[in-house]
């Protein structure tokens, strides 16, 4: 079913998509299985020993402190238990034989290990000796890259299932790993398995159609929030590319995003909050009407820090199931740093929770689990399924998915057609990062001149997210799948 697929998927592109993601990192996702909607929230955890007062400046970034508790493993493992049928060992074959026999390495790899070369280099150069050439070179396009020592940690997992990992011989290395290079988790820490949590999806209606997304930690609430924006004005304004059309978009992802800094919820308390303003329609309708025919100043116009990396895939079987799975290591390549002897990067989400405010919900402390900017979503259409999306791109998901969304439903376009619209994001300080070329010549030109900043991406731009999404279709037996152009992907599916 969805779920088995959803494990092996997940699994197998943490080993040919090392940059993005892996089995030291977290995945989250929405699921429909059985008739039933829910949220999988496996969060990685903030290990014991991790405190403010012990970290320096850049400790959150790079190297062995930056990691929490790597959660991916525990999450398909528990996916697998309670509702995936096949065996956990066939789920796995995929993984061990892409580590072993290895893949080539794309053109967006060698770009990204360009850029990351100096980072893998620092430190225990751990990352180094396994993902670049040598230990210091950069793997070309079209090489072939093979991770020996990762295959053997996957078949012992797949033989013995996670045990090794959380509280046996794998924990045991990762253990010694961290006390040689004064990091933070320890075996307490992996013995506790961060098991997934399931949770209550977040939705509301677009233009009829039941849109159900990730809550806290995940972003679902501001994606939502957009919908709900732009469901206060016509679906034609929406469709056309006129350049006003473009500055309501900035301004309610401007809006929404800021809201959702005001507003952080602890995933743990956020069902005792009486009042859930935040995706109430009279809130959504103040925000639309309160866009003007210029750049709201009033917003401030200075910008959280970015992250850059994540990965997504969509599924959906011939029973009704659906999964959306976000899964990632935080930053590309994660903290840069690899577990010594096993092969695998060791996440850094700790620079995804507050450093500075302890009564934020996500303020670094022991145990507590990293915001995250994920919002898997399925669409349904008649109470069913009919369309399952995501995106990676950090604080640029809710834009890329929310315009991904908007094309399809109210420009009436396919799901290809959708992915290939020229994509912008703007930021909360009114930075806007669009694929400029792509874009008619008087939509820069009119957004430049109301105020904002324009930050030039190239055509089908790497930063702008990648939409990866399933279709049912309505008019004849079957799926329609797309991966986006923008980075790497593939949509494939069984044979008619």
């Amino acid at each position: 079913n969805a779920i088995d697929a959803a494990c092996a998927a997940g699994i197998a592109i943490g080993v040919c998509e090392p940059q993005a993601s892996g089995i030291g990192g977290q995945s989250i996702g929405l699921i429909h299985l059985g008739g039933r909607t829910f949220a999988v929230d496996g969060s990685s955890r903030v290990p014991s020993l991790s405190h403010l007062d012990r970290m320096s400046p850049g400790d959150e970034l790079v190297g062995h402190r930056a990691s929490t508790v790597p959660s991916t493993l525990a999450t398909y493992a528990w996916l697998h238990e309670h509702y995936g049928r096949l065996p956990w060992r066939e789920l796995l074959a995929p993984a061990i034989r892409i580590a072993r026999e290895g893949y080539r390495i794309t053109e967006l790899q060698h770009t990204l290990l360009e850029r990351s070369r100096d980072e893998l280099l620092t430190g225990s150069a751990s990352g180094a000796r396994y993902f670049l050439r040598n230990g210091d070179g950069v793997f070309e396009t079209g090489e072939r890259f093979t991770q020996p020592a990762l295959a053997q940690v996957l078949k012992v997992i797949a033989r013995d299932g996670i045990a090794p990992f959380y509280q046996g011989e794998i924990a045991e290395q990762i253990d010694r790993d961290m006390r040689n290079h004064d990091g933070f988790l320890r075996m307490d820490d992996l013995a506790l398995i961060p098991w997934p949590v399931e949770r209550q999806p977040l939705q509301r209606r677009y233009r009829g159609y039941l849109v159900k997304s990730m809550p806290p930690p995940g972003a679902g609430r501001t994606l939502l929030l957009v919908l709900m924006t732009l469901r206060n004005l016509q679906s034609r304004f929406l469709a056309s590319r006129t350049p006003v059309r473009h500055h309501f978009f900035a301004e309610a992802l401007r809006k929404a995003f800021l809201t959702r800094i005001d507003r952080p919820f602890d995933a743990n308390t956020y069902h005792q909050i009486p009042a859930k303003t935040m995706l109430s329609r009279a809130y959504a309708r103040e925000l639309a009407l309160s866009i003007a025919d210029d750049i709201d100043e009033t917003l401030p116009l200075a910008d959280p820090p970015s992250q850059e990396e994540t990965t997504h895939f969509s599924i959906m079987d011939a029973e009704g199931n659906a999964v959306s799975m976000t899964q990632s290591i935080e930053l590309v390549y994660g903290a840069k740093v690899a577990a010594d002897g096993l092969g695998f990067l060791y996440n850094n989400y700790m620079s995804a929770l507050e450093g500075e405010d302890p009564s934020h919900p996500y303020y670094l402390r022991p145990n507590a689990v990293p915001w995250s900017s994920a919002a898997p979503s399925i669409v349904f259409r008649r109470s069913q399924p009919w369309l399952v999306t995501g995106s990676p791109g950090s604080e640029r998901i809710f834009s890329t998915v929310g315009q991904f969304l908007s094309n399809v439903i109210d420009r009436s376009q396919t799901i290809r057609e959708a992915m290939e619209e020229p994509r912008l994001h703007c930021s909360i300080g009114g930075q806007i990062s669009l694929e400029q070329e792509r874009f008619d010549p008087a939509v820069p030109s009119y957004l430049s001149e109301l105020g904002y900043t324009l930050l030039p991406r190239e055509p089908y731009a790497f930063y702008l997210g990648c939409i990866q999404a399933v279709l049912r279709r309505q008019t004849a037996p079957g799926f329609q799948g797309v991966a986006d152009v923008r980075r790497d992907g593939s949509a494939a599916g069984p044979s008619p």
